[in-house]
């Protein structure tokens, strides 16, 4: 029997395949999809909201990756998952069709940072830093410093799409004026003073650039400068124009940690095979 508004027969999407991004429902036509969790498992599982145009019922299903669930009198597939952190994903259904392709998942999966936090901090602590520094902490780094006092990664860490790497020798800085290579307040005097203003707190010296925090209150997000940026004469013009280059990875400290992802063997760049004979010798290079 024919479903109310649909007319003659069964209503039918209007797309075979879609993604839905967390937190944003996606119409297909006959009804809207969302996705309310997600879990790396394994098995990899998500819970799809299937909402009917024709009714005010919003069946949810669990399902693996790969499994089925019904849309009316369709049936559609979870065909992927893409995860850039542990709180923004991307879920990629597909509608089962006589002449379905069955492709092979190509999204990434988030994997909790592995970072290793060197203690807390109490407000006598702070404040002394704070003395040090010549300002206060902003507030969102000032409890992430209180909880942590800094982190160090375990293994190489990064933020998918941001060309940085933070290794186990180059921590989140935290206040340890025993040890200066670590320390907050040593960090400004050598990765800062030369490249940013004041107005910057460097965080840590990750290869590839500095990862910042504005000392305003009013800001909690999270700066990359590229190294290629940093170049040029000290003093507040060139600072000025080294600052408009800043480019933000996270809202918070918090989300921040929550984008940060251990470095795998599948993030690098293929192998690429020489040919029989090819040396890769310096020596062999003519002319340079």
């Amino acid at each position: 029997m024919p479903m109310a508004g649909q007319g003659e027969g069964p209503l039918r999407s209007f797309t075979e395949v879609t993604s839905i991004p967390n937190n944003i429902p996606v119409d297909i036509g006959h009804a809207r999809l969302g996705v309310r969790w997600v879990d790396v498992g394994p098995p990899v599982r998500a819970e799809i909201i299937v909402m009917p145009h024709w009714t005010d019922e919003s069946p949810h299903h669990e399902v693996a990756l790969g499994e089925t669930f019904p849309v009316g009198e369709e049936t559609w597939r979870f065909a992927d998952l893409d995860m850039s952190s542990e709180d923004e994903w991307e879920v990629t259904v597909r509608r089962v069709d006589e002449n379905e392709v069955l492709e092979p998942p190509s999204g990434h999966l988030w994997k909790p940072a592995r970072l290793r936090p060197y203690g807390h901090l109490d407000e006598a602590q702070l404040q002394s830093a704070e003395a040090a520094l010549g300002h206060p902490l902003p507030p969102d780094y000032r409890e992430w410093l209180r909880r942590n006092n800094g982190a160090l990664p375990e293994v190489e860490h990064h933020v998918p799409g941001v060309p940085f790497s933070l290794l186990p020798e180059r921590p989140l800085f935290g206040v340890h004026p025993q040890y200066p290579l670590v320390d907050l307040v040593q960090a400004q005097r050598v990765h800062r003073d030369r490249w940013l203003s004041p107005d910057w707190l460097v965080i840590a010296n990750p290869v590839g650039g500095l990862l910042v925090v504005s000392t305003q209150p009013s800001s909690a997000n999270v700066y990359f400068v590229h190294e290629l940026d940093l170049v040029g004469p000290p003093g507040p013009p060139a600072s000025a124009v080294r600052e408009r280059k800043l480019r933000a990875v996270a809202w918070s400290m918090y989300e921040f940690v929550g984008r940060l992802t251990p470095k795998e063997l599948d993030h690098l760049p293929p192998a690429q095979m020489l040919p029989p004979g090819t040396s890769t010798d310096p020596g062999n290079y003519e002319n340079g």
